[in-house]
């Protein structure tokens, strides 16, 4: 087996990495690119168009269509998985003797493939997936959707226990790394960090004037948390700010009835870079506690104070950047005090240090390179 040459196969098409699973998955392989390896990429496509910067980075790509409706579906394994199934896929991994990095279990669906084998075969876990269709449902209200969630999670939970071929698991969560090592005691795991655009400390010392909230604004998760800090900043006279794509229109209603919010639908990148490197203090609150929130390495990376509750910082290691909050009552205390604290450069000094030591593109790449060569 020649070394460095690796299969990849990815959920979605991850360019352009625009969200966070394409974004880890885009920066990963572009890491792994540039340590060397000869990648063979191949995508599900349902929705996003391929385009031709992948194919300049890499040694081949290739479109599969996801299988949708009736054709996704299986009494025994999970939508996410059985939709992304395909011959032309099998006959590439079996043709081609190279490692397979499975991009979520969404895309294990040959893992356990008798021609398989003899291949090393890893998976890299976004989510404890049956856990996160689980909080997905909880918070449905919309029966149908509540039912197929209900139905994924219980599917995923189940699948995840499956996976008995996968020499190596490499989450990108330090908590779903204990998860699968209990289940796979055999199995080689190491925590991977998520891979991100980030080479530098671009956080900006001083002072700002104003709090930000940013993320996909239609996504059920961000939905929750961008309402809460809505209900935070309605009696605390700070500036807020929610910028990100396509807001909900409870958002927008909310934010109307607030003297202090402003919302930015939808900015372009220009817009965004600017709101993160000015804002004060990044409020990141979620409710979901499951694999790592990419916007906060984008304020790390990028802006000044980070407030957040413990279910942001679940599996990731970076507690001593953030400051912890957890009613509505510890925020509105937490951004009062923190608005009158200047961002510091030995600040700057101590986030370099803790995310070079996990979250550094290259050091992690050279990791991946070493499991996959067993």
């Amino acid at each position: 087996m020649q070394k460095h040459k690796i299969h990849i196969i990815s959920f979605d098409i991850p360019y352009p990495p625009d969200y966070g699973g394409a974004i880890d998955v885009y920066y990963k392989v572009k890491a792994l690119h540039d340590a060397g390896a000869e990648i063979y990429l191949h995508c599900f496509a349902y929705g996003r168009q391929p385009g031709d910067m992948l194919e300049k980075l890499f040694k081949q790509v290739w479109y599969y269509p996801r299988k949708k409706g009736i054709a996704g579906l299986s009494p025994y394994l999970p939508y996410i998985v059985y939709s992304r199934r395909g011959d032309e896929l099998l006959q590439r991994l079996i043709d081609i003797d190279a490692p397979i990095l499975f991009e979520g279990i969404h895309s294990t669906y040959y893992i356990n493939h008798p021609k398989l084998s003899d291949r090393i075969k890893a998976v890299r876990a976004h989510n404890i997936e049956g856990e996160y269709y689980k909080q997905l449902a909880n918070k449905e209200p919309n029966l149908l959707k509540r039912i197929y969630y209900h139905t994924e999670a219980a599917l995923a939970k189940r699948y995840e226990h499956s996976l008995t071929n996968a020499n190596v698991w490499m989450p990108l969560s330090m908590a779903d790394e204990e998860y699968f090592r209990k289940i796979y005691p055999n199995a080689e795991h190491q925590f991977i960090a998520p891979f991100h655009p980030y080479n530098n400390i671009e956080s900006i010392a001083g002072n700002g004037n104003y709090c930000l909230y940013h993320g996909n604004l239609s996504h059920p998760e961000n939905i929750e948390a961008a309402l809460f800090l809505i209900e935070v900043f309605n009696d605390i006279n700070i500036p807020f700010t929610i910028a990100g794509r396509n807001p909900s229109q409870s958002i927008i209603n909310a934010c109307k009835a607030n003297n202090y919010c402003t919302l930015i639908a939808n900015p372009d990148q220009t817009v965004m870079q600017q709101l993160i490197s000015d804002a004060h203090i990044h409020v990141l609150p979620t409710f979901q506690e499951s694999g790592m929130k990419l916007k906060l390495l984008y304020a790390l990376f990028n802006g000044r104070h980070i407030l957040v509750n413990k279910q942001m910082l679940y599996g990731t290691g970076l507690d001593e950047l953030c400051t912890i909050a957890t009613t509505v009552a510890d925020f509105k205390s937490m951004i009062t005090q923190l608005m009158q604290k200047t961002f510091s450069p030995a600040d700057i000094e101590k986030r370099t240090f803790l995310l070079k030591k996990h979250y550094n593109n290259t050091d992690n790449a050279a990791k991946i390179l070493t499991l996959l060569q067993g």
